[in-house]
């Protein structure tokens, strides 16, 4: 006569620890997305007497002829790349006011002027018609 053995089951715990090591790590994912990344928060100071730093800004004006002027005086292009060395080229804003009849080919000038000196950030007015 046979018998019959019973055999007991067995639980696999590696299977578990795989799925339960997937979860930590989805876990962890998602709450290191939920963390602000802006970095601490501070309570600055106030002041009543605050203002924003204007950044220099130097209007230049050519004319038909070819000058150019600055601040109502004739500046040779030269005398203009030494003064906007002068301080902080790359914080200067310069703005191009062009006669209506003025050369391109001297407007191209003066803006090449203005580059070599640092400014990069260079303006054209104009009027609205």
């Amino acid at each position: 006569m046979q018998y019959l053995e019973m055999r007991k089951g067995r639980v696999e715990i590696i299977p578990m620890i795989d799925i339960m090591l997937f979860l930590l790590i989805f876990f962890i994912m998602v709450t290191i997305h939920m963390i602000p990344t802006q970095g601490l928060p501070a309570q600055m100071p106030g002041s009543s007497t605050a203002r924003d730093l204007p950044k220099p800004k130097v209007v230049l004006t050519l004319r038909q002829s070819g000058e150019v002027e600055t601040d109502g005086h004739a500046i040779s292009l030269p005398d203009l790349e030494a003064r906007l060395r002068q301080g902080n080229p790359a914080e200067t804003q310069v703005t191009i006011a062009a006669d209506k009849g003025a050369d391109i080919q001297a407007l191209v000038k003066v803006m090449d002027t203005c580059r070599h000196a640092g400014v990069s950030a260079i303006g054209l007015a104009a009027k609205p018609e």
